[in-house]
């Protein structure tokens, strides 16, 4: 009986046994690979090590951006199984349903942690680094932020960072970043891209049962992104922002010789640190319902009646067809008359006698109405549309542009199956009634006056600019007459923009003002006239042409060319500092420059850039009811 037992239970012993055999050898030889991948995974941890983005300059080297650490916590899938979700929530300072809502993104690869909160401060490091322990496999890791060093200034141009879309992440080149990656996501952060923000590098790291770094296996460094170096004059920009006020509108400054830009201003605007932080649902909500519209792009989607600065096209089209003589004058005695309509001037009494130069000098609408009938609508539109009116420049910022309107007797049969009246013609000789334009049209047309006819694409990349798009075929005579005519507006007296003439530099430009209605029969500042100017400096050989825009500003005159001149002061400003004395104690003398009949002083060390104007009046102040 006892032997029996024994052998029974040696039976047992050797069966055991060999299932236990049995079973090594099917982990060890048959699933060994499997397994051992597993315990690899399981102790090996690949991390991404972020690529700083290129820096982006302003044309004078100065650094517009900045690369700040961003601090987040992550976790993978595999530890995340073991950890309890509501202390975890409390350590965080999250919602159970947002901790489940990312771990169960269908984007989540389980090979990459995922990242439960971003933009954590060095108190929340300092928590979460206490309590670790806890949490195994819970990590702190740092990422690349953006700190827009200028706030508000240039926004619109610079753009912003954010989190990459779902969208986004179709694109090859994007498919395999991570769901929370921040990209550029607009203006020029999103249209290079792909430039700035270099190659991320990785990290293969040796981690024990609580997610604790042991060492590093494998590492391939990050490669930075490239920098980027705009056209553009961020000491324009802050001149521009700071003579606006609070007043809303936009302003275009181009390099007439280049095509590049050297402002884009569009105010009100926003602060593009608050999406690099993140930006919170509310908060984004609030700026799309703002009334005042700070992420409307003024400068290229918003269109208006040009108002006066249009007497350019109008002076234009009328020499070029030879329609007027320059020095054939009319009578204004402050309007017309057309059937039972009036067309009035802004001058109630009149500006008497007028000739070309005056006309634009001292904006008389009387002389454009006449000008208009002799020429027609069409003629008006063929060379304003020559200019670039009525079309999208082709200045790419990854929004849509508006195209403005300038219309013609095909236009409206086709578009309004009406026929087109001459009443019609006079409001569109002095930029009113159908006619609609933006400031970067109205800038890019000031600039080919400016430059002798000559077209470019627009650019915001330094050196990018290449030859010429084309030339708008004007004769000499005619340029010299108008940009003659467009210097005494700012430097004779009776000039409409007299107020603004500048010591520094010798400026011409056009102003305009724009009615919001017809008649004013209501008051408030958003039925007040929308202000123009369109500028050009200096006048012999210019290095900046310029459009201001300001919304209900009232005056041209008063309102929007005193930004201009701040804009170009701004950015002759920097040339014009005294020089150095060449020993202790040795003093500058001081100058005077005679520009026609204006004496301008001019400050120690400094020299006065082109202050010849073409023509000039004598005596009064300049007015600024245009």
């Amino acid at each position: 009986m006892v032997l029996k037992r024994i052998q029974a239970g040696s039976y047992i012993i050797v069966t055991v046994l060999l299932l236990i055999g049995i079973k090594l050898v099917q982990l060890q030889i048959f699933d060994g690979d499997q397994y051992r991948m597993l315990s690899e995974k399981n102790r090996l941890r690949i991390l991404k090590t972020p690529a700083p983005r290129g820096i982006i300059y302003d044309r004078n080297g100065t650094p517009l951006v900045k690369n700040i650490p961003v601090f987040s916590v992550s976790i993978s899938l595999d530890d995340l199984k073991g950890i309890d979700i509501d202390s975890l929530s409390l350590l965080l300072g999250m919602t159970r349903q947002e901790i489940e809502e990312r771990v169960n993104r269908r984007e989540n690869s389980p090979f990459i942690p995922v990242k439960l909160k971003q933009g954590l401060n060095f108190e929340e490091i300092a928590h979460i680094e206490a309590r670790k322990s806890d949490f195994p496999g819970l990590f702190v890791e740092t990422e690349v932020g953006r700190e827009y060093l200028f706030g508000k200034t240039g926004a619109h141009i610079i753009g912003y960072l954010g989190k990459i879309t779902t969208a986004q992440m179709d694109k090859p080149d994007l498919k395999y970043f991570p769901p929370d990656a921040l990209i550029g996501q607009w203006g020029v952060e999103a249209l290079y891209d792909s430039r700035l923000r270099g190659t991320p590098g990785e990290r293969v790291i040796e981690v024990d049962a609580l997610g604790r770094e042991l060492r590093l296996i494998q590492q391939r460094p990050s490669v930075k992104g490239s920098d980027v170096t705009l056209s553009i004059d961020i000491n324009i920009q802050k001149a521009v922002e700071d003579a606006f006020g609070e007043k809303a509108g936009a302003l275009v400054a181009i390099k007439p010789g280049t095509g590049e830009i050297l402002a884009l201003e569009s105010l009100p605007s926003f602060d593009p640190n608050v999406f690099s932080r993140g930006i919170k649902y509310q908060d984004w909500k609030e700026l799309m319902e703002d009334k005042k519209k700070p992420m409307l792009n003024r400068a290229l989607q918003s269109q208006y009646p040009p108002g006066s600065t249009f007497k350019i096209v109008t002076a234009i089209a009328a020499l070029e067809e030879s329609a007027i003589e320059p020095e054939r004058r009319i009578n204004c005695s402050g309007g017309i008359s057309y059937g039972k309509w009036s067309f009035g001037c802004w001058k109630k009494g009149g500006h008497g006698s007028v000739d070309l130069h005056k006309s634009l000098v001292e904006s008389c609408d009387t002389y454009y109405y006449e000008v208009g009938r002799r020429i027609g609508i069409d003629k008006i539109h063929k060379y304003a549309t020559m200019l670039g009116l009525g079309k999208e420049t082709g200045l790419n910022l990854l929004i849509r542009e508006r195209k403005g309107l300038i219309p013609s007797t095909g236009w409206k049969r086709e578009r309004l199956k009406q026929q087109w009246y001459l009443g019609e013609t006079y409001n569109a000789s002095i930029g009113q009634g159908y006619v609609t334009t933006t400031p970067i049209q109205m800038a890019k047309m000031m600039a080919t006056v400016a430059n002798g006819g000559y077209l470019y694409d627009l650019t915001l990349v330094k050196g990018s600019a290449d030859k010429p798009e084309g030339k708008v075929e004007l004769k000499p005579e005619t340029l010299r007459l108008v940009k003659s005519a467009l210097a005494g507006v700012v430097n004779e007296p009776g000039g409409t923009a007299y107020s603004s003439r500048s010591p520094m530099v010798a400026i011409g430009g056009k102003t305009g003002t724009a009615q919001v209605i017809g008649k004013k029969k209501v008051s408030g500042e958003r039925f007040e006239d929308h202000a123009w100017f369109v500028a050009f400096a200096p006048v012999d050989v210019p290095e900046i042409a310029l459009a201001v825009f300001v919304e209900n500003g009232g005056h041209g005159g008063s309102a929007a060319a005193p930004v201009a001149k701040k804009a170009i002061e701004a950015y002759f400003e920097p040339r014009l500092a005294p020089p150095l004395p060449r020993n202790p104690g040795e003093r500058a003398g001081t100058a005077a420059v005679s520009a026609g009949a204006v004496s301008v002083p001019v400050p120690a060390g400094k020299e006065p850039i082109n202050k010849e104007p073409a023509r000039t009046g004598q005596g009064g102040a300049g007015n600024a009811a245009d």
